[in-house]
């Protein structure tokens, strides 16, 4: 896959643990968006060994009475290897700046402008009272589209260059979000920071509120 570099993306990467440039977006019903521009530096030799080094994956998904391939590639992780130990130290950094333990890492592989992900909440999460999820944008920008859940008028972020955003509070619940497809544009990948969600969250998140 052929992609411009971002002559600003120089040197080894490196993340802002400070969070020094972090802009808070609210949104109605209790949702919100915390962006930071560039905060992973030196994001273009991360996003070569992620794209060379990460085991992705095909899959499909059934769509009304059909099968169809998902229209990005997937991968998790690793403890080790690509990308390591910078992404464990982002885990780390992330967990203590929002106090909640991110768990879970993986990634998915835009090879171009015809590979996106429809309007959707995550998995789970758009089932609990709130929730938080971290996607850093590695390569070329693309446009993330947040709408309420309930209908209302859509917003854009352009999204790449080694920024981070943290989907937080009702954001999973109360509004949808999807990359989608455009004419052209050039690779990208999504790095997904998750926590490990219990089934209860909404009793248990009852029980938290009621404490306080």
């Amino acid at each position: 896959m052929l992609r411009q570099l971002d002559l600003l993306s120089t040197g080894a990467p490196s993340f802002d643990a400070t969070f020094a440039d972090r802009e808070r977006l609210e949104l109605a019903q209790g949702a919100w968006i915390d962006r930071v521009p560039g905060w992973v530096r030196g994001h273009d030799a991360l996003f070569d060994e992620l794209e060379r080094d990460l085991p992705w994956r095909h899959e499909t998904m059934k769509m009304y009475d059909k099968i169809v391939d998902v229209p990005r590639l997937l991968a998790q992780v690793p403890s080790e290897g690509a990308g390591q130990p910078l992404i464990e130290g982002m885990r780390q950094a992330l967990s203590h700046h929002y106090g909640e333990t991110f768990v879970y890492v993986s990634a998915a592989l835009y090879r171009g402008g015809s590979d996106s992900v429809a309007m959707h909440g995550d998995t789970t999460a758009r089932n609990m009272l709130s929730s938080l999820v971290a996607t850093v944008s590695l390569g070329a920008p693309r446009g993330f589209v947040m709408r309420p859940t309930e209908g209302g008028a859509s917003r854009t972020l352009s999204l790449g260059h080694g920024d981070l955003v943290v989907m937080g509070g009702s954001f999973q619940r109360t509004w949808r979000h999807g990359i989608p497809k455009v004419a052209s544009a050039g690779p990208r990948i999504a790095l997904m920071f998750r926590p490990a969600w219990a089934r209860d969250y909404r009793s248990s998140a009852d029980s938290r509120s009621r404490r306080r």
